[in-house]
Parts: C-alpha cells; structure tokens; sequence
C-alpha cells in the first residue's frame, strides 16, 4: 500500500482537480445554456488551450495503461501505436480545419450535422451519430480500466480492496458528473491542463529515474526473444494496425469535438502541429512494459499479486510504485487516475452533443436552445454510467482492445466524413449500406478470431503467407467497396 505520505499528496491534488473542474465555468464566461458555448466552448480556444484539451482528448489510458500492458505481455508488435500517432496528426492537419470551417459557418455541433448538410441526409445522419456514440463506450471503458489499475496498486494490502476500490470509482464519476453539467467543455479543458502537466511531468520522472536504478541494458537483455521480434508474418497485422488507427482517431466524436472548440482554423493547424509532442511520452511510456522487466521488485510484485490474465494492466503502476518516493508516486498515481476522468468526460459530452442534435433533434425539430443543452447534459451523465460495462467484456490485460473495438466500430464513417470532405457525389444510400455492412461483418470476424469466446484480440487470420490483419481494415475494406460501386452505379441516375 502507498505510503500516507504519497496518499496525502493524492488526495491534495485530487481536491485541486475537483475545483478546477468547477471554476471552468467562470473561465471565458458563456452562455451555458446554449449548446455551443457548453459542449464546444463558444469555439473561442487559442492554440495552446486546444493543443492540452486535444492532448487529452488522445493522451489517455489507452497510452499509459494499454500500451504499456500489451508490449509488456504480448511484444513488440505494439509499438504500432507510436508510427500511429505520427501519422494521424497529418490526417487531422488536412481533414479538421475543412471541418472546422463548414462547422462555423453553418453551426455544426457534430460530424453527423455535417454529413446531414453534406449529403442531404437526415438517415445517415442518425446513422453516423448512433455509431458514433456506441464507438465511444469502450473507449470510455477503457479509461475506468486505467483508473482501477491505479487505485488498485495504490491500495494493495486493504483488506477490503475491492471495496474501496468500487467506491472510489463511483464517487469519482459522481463528481466528474456533476462539474461536467454545470462547466461542460470548459472544465474539461481546465482539468487536461493540470492532467497532462502532472502526466508528462510524471513520464520523464520515471525514464529518468530508471534509466539510472535499472538502466535500458539490463531490461532488454532480460526479455525473452519473443517480445521484441516482430515476425514476418507479423508485419500486416503491424500496419494494418496503425495505419487504421490513424485513419480512426480523427472520426471519433470527441476528436471532433475538441477541434471545433478552437477560435480559428489557424489555431487549430497550429495547435495539430504541436502535437507530436504527445507521440515522443507515448513512446517513452511503452517502454515502461519493456523497463518493468529489468525492475525486480516491480516484477516480483506482478508476478506474485496478479493473474496472467491482468498482470499487465499493472505495469506502469507496478514500476512508478517501487521507482519514485511516495510523495511523487502519489503525484503520478493522481495524473493517472485523473488521465481516466478527464477523457471520459469529454467523449461523453460529444456522445451527448450526437445524440441531442442528430437523434432527439430529428424527432423534435422545434426543441428550443435551452431544451437542447438540457438534453445533452442529462445525457452525458447516463452515458458516462453506461460505459462502465464495457470493462467486463474483456481481460485486463487486454483492454487496448476495447480501444481498438471502437476503432473498427468508427472507421465505418470514414466514407461518410473523410471522403465527403472531398466530394459530396457519393450515394447516401451505398452509404448506409456500406457503412452497415462493414459494421456486422466487423463483429463477426471479432467473433471468428476468437473463436466465439472471450474478446481478446482484433486480429483476424487470413492465411499461413499473409499472417494476420486488423480487422477494422478488412471490415473498411468491404465498406468502401459497397460505397464505390453503389455511388458508380448510381452516378447515371443522379444526374437526371
């Protein structure tokens, strides 16, 4: 268990988190009751302020908990995420200030209003937005999966741990809850500030450190072959990964939503150019799954507390824990817990943004201003509630797999954002059926490779020459054939 002295300093900086959250709303003072001033801010960010929100919005447990677990139980071939992150900020550089232009000009809230306004379409509208905030929920899940690691570590040796544990969780979401109603985006983005700040102060702590306790020689040579060998067979799983989840980030809502916040499309150009800076902690955070090796205390404390089957979520508490002082093992355990909450809070505001104005909207097309922020705010509370039982549909251990379910789930409106960023001649109906298509075959080859069990890979066989592949890339594939043939044969007809 963390020393009182590291918990004091927890709970100290918990307590600063929860007054920023608050004081958001008094921070370039709107309008609340308007949807645009609580879900994107008034679109009055500079630069720097969409770089942190942005960098929260991304910078999440999915680098500092999945990564870290999956290079450490699996291999190398997880380090897919770090030529991912290089990619995808040049995608953002091109798609979100188009995106971001239209959206002011016109009022858009959402991706699906501009798919609406783009195509003419209020079904593929709802379409998008429904898919858009069930890709959410496992991504939010994974941020609770971070946030257990973290307090589970911490609290080890309680007798009722659980317990605790579950409590903490609740009450945390309470508070998340409440502050994002009353602040919306702007407490959110008070909040990253202070997150990423103790995150990436955190991360050069640790590398520092213990690359003078337990150095990168000792590590490496203490890993066996298979966890650093990338196979050949191995290589299309590697791109098929990360260059479908590059092509996935800038789709998700809460990408969306963070970039829409900036003032212009020059802060936002700005603000996507610095942040590669997020790519070089990513790098060095997977290396904490390979550091933990060379750590024998750490390693130890793994072995003889966790099952294999969750070991690895433990990690880069595990190492934090036996390389910092208490006080700043408190200080990271903090940046952690709260590098759950913050992302949580933004992807539930953009599921709730799509929901209000592209689902109840539709259905009540006279719903006034002060109805509609009403609605998005009652609803991102029960869809931070709801996201909490995508954690039990997977191993620990796996959970960067809960990350990597959302990408093959949003990937499914590519067509209709990216590409309808360079044409609007595509069929909305080829459309819908592509879009639906690649979403069930998506789940059953989810299904196929693993074998009608468990979720525990989103890797899918092909053959003994090819290997494996993403099947977000498989199920994309079929999408944008559908697409392209549909919107072909069509063509003729759509210009009579």
């Amino acid at each position: 268990m963390l020393a009182l002295s590291g918990i004091i300093v927890w709970i100290v900086l918990l307590v600063v988190f929860i007054i920023l959250g608050f004081l958001g709303r008094l921070w370039k003072k709107g309008d609340l009751s308007k949807l645009d001033e609580w879900a994107l801010g008034g679109r009055r960010f500079s630069a720097w302020i969409v770089w942190f929100l942005v960098g929260a919005d991304l910078y999440t447990a999915y680098t500092f908990i999945a990564i870290p677990s999956s290079v450490f139980s699996i291999g190398a071939i997880y380090y897919f995420a770090v030529p991912y992150v290089a990619v995808t900020f040049g995608i953002a550089m091109w798609a979100m200030p188009k995106l971001w232009k239209v959206s002011k000009e016109k009022g858009f809230v959402t991706a699906a209003d501009f798919v609406k306004f783009n195509f003419n379409s209020r079904n593929l509208a709802i379409l998008v937005a429904i898919v858009g905030i069930v890709a959410e929920l496992p991504y939010i899940g994974l941020q609770i999966v971070g946030m257990i690691s973290v307090l589970t570590v911490m609290l080890i040796g309680l007798g009722s741990l659980k317990l605790v544990v579950d409590l903490a969780l609740i009450i945390s979401f309470i508070i998340l809850a409440v502050f994002t109603y009353f602040s919306g985006l702007r407490g959110a983005t008070l909040t990253a500030i202070f997150k990423d700040i103790i995150i990436l102060t955190s991360v050069v702590l640790v590398i520092v450190v213990a690359a003078l306790t337990i150095g990168f020689t000792k590590s490496f040579s203490s890993l066996p072959v298979k966890y650093y060998h990338i196979l050949p067979l191995q290589v299309n799983a590697y791109w098929s990964l990360f260059l479908m989840s590059a092509l996935a980030l800038y789709l998700y809502p809460h990408a969306v939503t963070g970039s829409l916040s900036a003032k212009s499309p020059k802060s936002l150009r700005m603000s996507q150019s610095l942040l590669p800076l997020y790519g070089v902690g990513l790098a060095l955070l997977a290396l904490f799954g390979i550091l933990v090796y060379g750590d024998h205390a750490a390693l130890t404390f793994l072995k003889d507390t966790f099952p294999a089957a969750s070991r690895g979520t433990y990690v880069v508490p595990a190492l934090i824990f036996y390389t910092l002082p208490a006080p700043l093992t408190g200080f990271a355990f903090l940046g952690i817990f709260i590098g759950g909450l913050v992302p949580a809070s933004i992807m539930a505001i953009a599921q709730s943004n799509l929901l209000t104005r592209n689902i109840l909207k539709e259905m009540y097309p006279k719903m006034s201003q002060l109805r509609e922020a009403l609605a998005s705010k009652i609803s991102m509370i029960v869809f931070l509630f709801i996201a909490v039982g995508f954690v039990f549909l997977f191993p620990l251990t796996y959970s960067v797999q809960l990350q990597l379910l959302g990408g093959i789930i949003i990937l499914q409106t590519l067509p209709s954002l990216f590409l309808g960023m360079v044409t609007n001649k595509l069929n909305k109906y080829s459309l819908m059926t592509g879009l639906l298509v690649g979403l069930g075959l998506g789940i059953y080859w989810m299904e196929v490779a693993n074998h009608f069990r468990t979720w525990t890979t989103t890797l899918l066989p092909i053959s003994p020459a090819v290997g494996s592949l993403f099947i977000g890339f498989l199920a994309l594939s079929a999408n944008l054939i559908i697409v392209i043939i549909g919107s072909l044969i069509a063509l003729p007809f759509s210009k009579k």
